[in-house]
């Protein structure tokens, strides 16, 4: 079976992998993410998810096709990612010492078939001095992030605690995606096993 990931974002692609889902292609959605300001924050990612699943799966109609779209919100007030290091203090700064809501909306398509959902953890920031958010800057890592941090690499420091799947906030939620995949056939674990039994082999 063919597989495509509709990301171009490393953190996907290794959680794939992770999975035991190795052998895909990678052919990234190019149409612009455009929000919908009509709609909440969890029917925004299944829509955007969406749209670049389709754009994808119209030029692979064969292949089964993965898109996700994270992002994060507070009061239902949606974090994109920065523009500017600007940008990146203005969230930073909004995030500091309260709760916020990640969102990842994940679609799955082959055939003519698809499925959309999302998932949503919750993530409490401690609070951050000026000094704390020009030093993250300064890290470079904010700036090509959803609410400007990355629980996965230094901006982990900044995280009080979480409630949900740690994996959504770095922009894949593994273990919802694993349960869609199932209504396409497709087990993960089994992929995961036949790998290893190959690997011993040789």
């Amino acid at each position: 079976m063919k597989i495509i990931l509709a990301s171009q974002s490393p953190r996907r692609r290794e959680l794939l992998e992770r999975m035991g889902i190795t052998d895909f292609k990678i052919i990234p959605a190019r149409e612009e993410e455009v929000a919908t300001r009509t709609l909440t924050p969890d029917q925004l990612v299944e829509e955007l998810s969406r749209r670049k699943c389709a754009e994808v799966a119209a030029a692979h109609p064969e292949a089964l096709v993965i898109a996700a779209d994270t992002m994060v919100a507070i009061n239902n007030r949606v974090l994109g990612k920065p523009r500017t290091e600007e940008d990146a203090a203005r969230m930073l700064a909004a995030l500091s010492g309260r709760l916020h809501v990640v969102y990842t909306g994940v679609t799955v398509s082959q055939g003519g078939k698809t499925l959309t959902q999302h998932e949503m953890t919750s993530v409490r920031f401690r609070t951050l001095t000026q000094a704390d958010i020009i030093r993250y800057i300064a890290t470079g890592e904010p700036m090509d992030k959803a609410g400007a941090y990355g629980i996965q690499g230094y901006g982990s420091v900044l995280v009080e605690g979480i409630s949900g799947d740690y994996y959504n906030v770095m922009g894949l939620p593994v273990c919802r995606l694993a349960r869609m995949l199932a209504r396409f056939g497709v087990d993960p674990l089994a992929l995961a096993v036949e790998k290893t039994q190959k690997e011993q082999e040789t």
